[in-house]
């Protein structure tokens, strides 16, 4: 089966070819035969009831500083393309969740990965509220007097944005910190959204979890293990990837949430889980393909487009 494949990413010339996933599933759909497309979330256009887009040809390469060759720009329908990879960073801003009310046009006819509908129904901090039993004690609101109460209780607390990425904007209060009524001063400049408190987890000293779920499916996760002086274990902020195996309590929590993901057509996720806790659900351009193969031995990629070609409709397979 060779489809046409629209990758919608950030530019392609800036990414770290040995960390970014993106490009691990590029370059497993060009080895499978199948043409690849690319374009920024910014060329993509609803003119006339129809999702357009200026694309340039794609061809990948294992090369670093030589890893790509794109050909010339040409207008296209959207419609054309069997998948569309939705595969651009975070932040989950409104320029965000207006892409993915543009692609819900052509999806499942075209298929989008992941399903734009419940990209856009399930941010990362929030879909975790869905499933009980799971997260650590949780706070999400606005209001100081239920946030001091929050950690009146719990003492030692972490605050995070409720759509932010990446590590940002993450602190850590212990019960001597006297800085929780500035953080909130300045979480009310910058943020509109209400803010995530969560009760401290220690066990993110051992590290945080990455699992890769495919389809529904933990196939395997590696350790961030935070720097010394450092609550977050993010690798761009100094985190290091380590080896680590799926614990019987892992596998519970991939079994409690598969069903829903695989349900939603989040074909790629990656949940973060501290000790006995899932602290999130990233499904808007999840990553850890490379780390998942170096320290685990599991190639995701080719599960990955497993479960595409698997989903891609009939109607399409007969132009074969």
């Amino acid at each position: 089966m060779k489809l046409t494949v629209a990758i919608q990413m950030d530019p392609i010339e800036r990414i770290d070819i040995g960390g970014d996933s993106t490009f691990a599933l590029a370059l497993e759909a060009q080895a499978r035969g199948h043409t690849l497309l690319y374009y920024g979330p910014r060329e993509l256009s609803l003119r006339d009831m129809r999702v357009m887009t200026k694309v340039r040809p794609l061809s990948v390469r294992a090369k670093r500083g030589d890893h790509f060759t794109l050909g010339e720009f040409s207008v296209y329908d959207l419609s054309e393309a069997d998948v569309v990879l939705m595969r651009q960073d975070p932040p989950f801003d409104m320029s965000y969740i207006t892409a993915t009310h543009i692609l819900e046009r052509i999806h499942p006819k075209t298929l989008v990965v992941n399903d734009p509908f419940h990209v856009r129904n399930a941010p990362e901090k929030l879909f975790v509220t869905h499933f009980k039993g799971l997260m650590p004690p949780t706070l999400i609101t606005s209001d100081r007097e239920e946030i001091r109460a929050f950690r009146s209780e719990h003492k030692d607390i972490v605050l995070k944005p409720l759509f932010g990425n990446g590590g940002a904007g993450v602190f850590r209060l212990k019960p001597e910190d006297e800085n929780l009524n500035s953080l909130m001063e300045m979480f009310t400049q910058f943020y509109r959204e209400p803010v995530m408190v969560q009760r401290y987890v220690p066990e993110v000293r051992k590290g945080d979890k990455r699992i890769i779920l495919v389809d529904g499916v933990g196939v395997g996760g590696f350790n961030r293990v935070p720097p010394p002086g450092e609550a977050r274990s993010n690798l761009h902020v100094g985190g290091r990837a380590e080896a680590s195996d799926m614990t019987a309590r892992d596998r519970e929590i991939c079994a409690a949430i598969g069903p829903e993901l695989k349900a939603r057509g989040l074909i790629f996720a990656g949940i973060d889980v501290i000790g006995d806790y899932l602290t999130e659900i990233n499904v808007t351009s999840p990553t850890g393909i490379h780390e998942l193969r170096r320290l685990a031995g599991v190639d995701a990629a080719p599960l990955i487009w497993d479960a595409i070609e698997a989903r891609i409709p009939a109607s399409r397979r007969a132009r074969e």
